[in-house]
């Protein structure tokens, strides 16, 4: 009988992000997936070009049609922006 082993692989910035969301404690950032998350929950400024830029960098590069370094990139220019970036 074969097994299937499920592995779940991320991509993780290296440095991560630090950024304060909501309740302005520091937030780490690891990677595109939960840059996709801090973005879309909670996220201060959301009708700004660098935060609509950012969330398709980080969507792309959960896909692996884009960069994950141009996501972490764009990421961090949407937080300065937001002025949230820690």
């Amino acid at each position: 009988m074969h097994k299937v082993n499920e592995v779940n692989f991320q991509m993780m910035w290296t440095p991560p992000v630090f950024v304060r969301i909501g309740s302005g404690l520091r937030e780490r950032i690891d990677g595109p997936e939960a840059a996709l998350q801090a973005l879309t929950h909670g996220w201060p400024v959301c009708d700004d070009k660098t935060y609509s830029d950012a969330k398709l960098q980080c969507l792309e590069a959960l896909v692996q049609f884009g960069s994950v370094e141009r996501a972490r990139n764009r990421f961090i220019s949407a937080a300065l922006v937001a002025g949230i970036f820690a």
